[in-house]
């Protein structure tokens, strides 16, 4: 069980390193361009501030584990994944996106079992 949670918060934390910090650096048309048509109903300065999220709660689920101190950070950051995920399912669902809010549940529930196969810290 322990080397699925390792695997899980793995493939999450790097999962979100990557696409947050791809969003974090591009501007709101690049991120569009490439795929991030949700972008289009947000500000600028909103989109800034998930992927700034998801970059920096994509870290902190994998460092502090690596470290071995702070690991509740872990969870809180899976916590705040899993509630940016389901922001992103609704958001998806109004864009009438079916395929796009299916994925994000697969990273809603890594996040969800991140959480709860780790609490209580």
């Amino acid at each position: 069980m322990v080397t699925a949670i390792w695997i899980v918060q793995g493939l999450l934390g790097l999962l979100f390193v990557i696409t947050g910090s791809f969003k974090f650096f591009q501007s709101k048309e690049k991120v569009i361009a490439s795929g991030g048509t949700w972008a289009e109903d947000f500000k600028p300065g909103i989109i800034k501030l998930i992927s700034g999220t998801e970059l920096l709660c994509g870290l902190l689920v994998i460092v502090p584990r690596l470290l071995g101190y702070g690991r509740y950070f872990t969870f809180i950051s899976a916590a705040i994944i899993a509630l940016i995920m389901a922001g992103a399912i609704y958001t998806h669902i109004r864009r009438k996106e079916n395929s796009h809010a299916m994925i994000n549940a697969v990273f809603l529930l890594m996040a969800l079992f991140v959480v709860f196969t780790g609490w209580p810290f």
